[in-house]
């Protein structure tokens, strides 16, 4: 089932007596419980697709349906809460207010959402449990390792109960082992909870854990292939065989 449908979608901005145009008519469908990791040189579009798709942005023309909500036509509030229910977003940088413990950076986004005190414990609770990390629930960022903030910062992603879990060069900060680890619970959140999993990445050796790799150059898609192997499976085969004239993911 097609999960995300973006439709002749393009952002331009002016820059001076330039108009640039870091996405340029782009058309795909990403299907429920999808994997794609999204790759591209610098400026190529990637995360101008992803925080459209996020709504973090706004197209400057162009459709994005996640479901049967066109997102790029609700009003700011509207977008607001519907992003609070609907998207999960991993940073590279992890984005954790130093002042607030483990515990009290994944239960913020639950503050917008009308759940009692003891609900929401019992949400980032098992959000810590799912990424490993329980117990270091009453530590401080400063106090955990890059690993540790990066599997905190998966959790207040995941605490919402996501449909789509995009992230931007989640291991782009990290060393190789815990890049690896972090990779790893991405893959068992796609395969175990069936999040649908959007991911911009520089490195290569991270695209193996997604399903499908999704090229941009100049604002436009020039890639689009399933990953071979045990992680591509057949989610990619499927997508490839009943590709329609856009792009399907």
């Amino acid at each position: 089932m097609t999960l995300i449908r973006c439709t002749g979608l393009s952002r331009t901005f002016r820059k001076g007596q330039n108009i640039i145009r870091p996405l340029d008519g782009v058309d795909l469908a990403v299907r429920a419980g999808d994997f794609v990791a999204l790759m591209g040189p610098s400026g190529s579009g990637k995360t101008t697709l992803l925080n459209l798709i996020a709504g973090i942005d706004r197209p400057t023309s162009g459709r994005i349906e996640i479901g049967e909500q066109d997102i790029a036509a609700l009003g700011r509030n509207r977008l607001a809460a519907w992003r609070a229910r609907h998207i999960g977003y991993v940073f590279q940088l992890y984005n954790l207010v130093p002042v607030l413990s483990a515990f009290e950076n994944v239960e913020l986004p639950l503050l917008l959402q009308k759940l009692t005190r003891a609900q929401r414990r019992e949400r980032v609770d098992e959000a810590l449990r799912r990424v490993g990390i329980a117990d270091r629930a009453d530590h401080y960022p400063r106090q955990l390792s890059g690993g540790q903030e990066q599997r905190v910062a998966i959790a207040r992603a995941i605490v919402t109960r996501p449909t789509v879990l995009v992230a931007d060069e989640p291991t782009g900060d990290l060393d190789k082992p815990s890049a690896h680890a972090v990779m790893e619970l991405i893959q068992e959140l796609n395969r175990e909870l069936g999040v649908t999993v959007l991911m911009v990445t520089h490195d290569p050796g991270t695209t193996g854990y997604a399903r499908r790799i999704l090229g941009l150059d100049k604002g436009k898609l020039v890639r689009d292939e399933p990953v071979p192997g045990p992680a591509g499976g057949a989610v990619g085969a499927a997508s490839s065989a009943s590709a329609s004239p856009e792009t399907t993911l």
